[in-house]
């Protein structure tokens, strides 16, 4: 086992090439600087290419998917070639680690629900989409219920965001509820990871441009409880990669998708709210779960 890693990577292994010291930039030669190795559970966090495939072939590929894209009732081709350049496209990622506007305009077809979806499967070998609402809704009353006995400032900031519920109750409201007090009762800030703009508002496009990660929601003037958003999306890095997803929830779940699709780390400010949706909501990686999350756990299993 000694020379095991020199061996896989003599014979091409991706995930083991990917940290050679002949793959590092100059500046970062330094074995332990910018190893790349799975940190939340990805299955499959580098494969290698499918076999008879090579990079400038695989080029080709991701060069007829930009046009197969723009095709009608294209989904099953569009599936397929996402299915063939995956590899291509996760060692792009890791290796590269391209700015998030530059990756989209290389690889447009990702950027959708169902392609978001998908790649996580990939990734994760775990449906992101109906695996993420299953278990928010069965946590949901268990949930609730423990948010009530919240005291001090952040009960008070939990109640006020629960009255939403009492106007508009319906699944998504619901939903939407929960995830933002989920922050609060971590001792964290929901307007980090859901920003509300009114659609008069001149400086929500300044301010969403500043956006490092999180989901916004423009909401139409003199809008009633139960009227829906003019617009959800998400943001990364200033830039808007996801629009018209209807629900927060719905954008929540595409976010902490994204996160696996582009190798992005947690936001600090929301690790512990990110930390739940994996270990709890995905269950990936959930035997080693940090004292705040372990506590929540304690708590819904009681």
């Amino acid at each position: 086992m000694a020379n095991f890693r020199t061996t896989l990577r003599g014979l091409g292994c991706a995930e083991v090439t990917i940290n050679s010291l002949k793959n590092k930039p100059k500046d970062r030669c330094v074995p332990a600087m910018n190893v790349k190795k799975p940190r939340r559970a990805e299955v499959n966090y580098c494969p290698p290419h499918p076999k008879g495939e090579t990079d400038e072939s695989l080029e080709k590929e991701r060069i007829s998917l930009l046009s197969e894209i723009t095709k009608r009732n294209n989904d099953h081709i569009v599936t397929e070639k996402m299915d063939t350049t995956f590899s291509y496209r996760r060692q792009e990622v890791l290796q590269g680690q391209p700015l998030v506007a530059d990756f989209k305009s290389r690889w447009p077809a990702l950027f959708s629900g169902k392609e978001i979806d998908k790649e996580f499967l990939r990734i994760s070998t775990v449906p992101l989409i109906s695996t993420f609402f299953a278990e928010l809704d069965q946590y949901s009353p268990r949930l609730m219920a423990i948010f009530q006995k919240k005291g001090g400032v952040a009960g008070r900031k939990i109640r006020q965001i629960m009255v939403a519920i009492s106007k508009d109750d319906t699944i998504h409201t619901r939903r939407a509820c929960i995830l933002k007090s989920l922050c609060i009762y971590l001792n964290e800030d929901h307007e980090k990871l859901v920003k509300e703009y009114l659609a008069t508002d001149n400086e929500a496009k300044t301010t969403m441009e500043q956006t490092v990660m999180g989901v916004y929601v423009i909401e139409k003037e003199g809008a009633e409880p139960g009227d829906d958003p003019e617009d959800v999306g998400v943001l990364v890095e200033g830039v808007e990669v996801l629009h018209g997803l209807g629900s927060i929830a719905m954008a929540c779940a595409l976010l902490f998708g994204l996160i696996y699709c582009l190798n992005l780390s947690y936001p600090p400010e929301l690790k512990c709210t990110f930390e739940v949706l994996q270990k709890i909501l995905l269950k990936l990686d959930g035997q080693r779960l940090s004292s705040k999350v372990q506590f929540l756990k304690n708590k819904l299993l009681e």
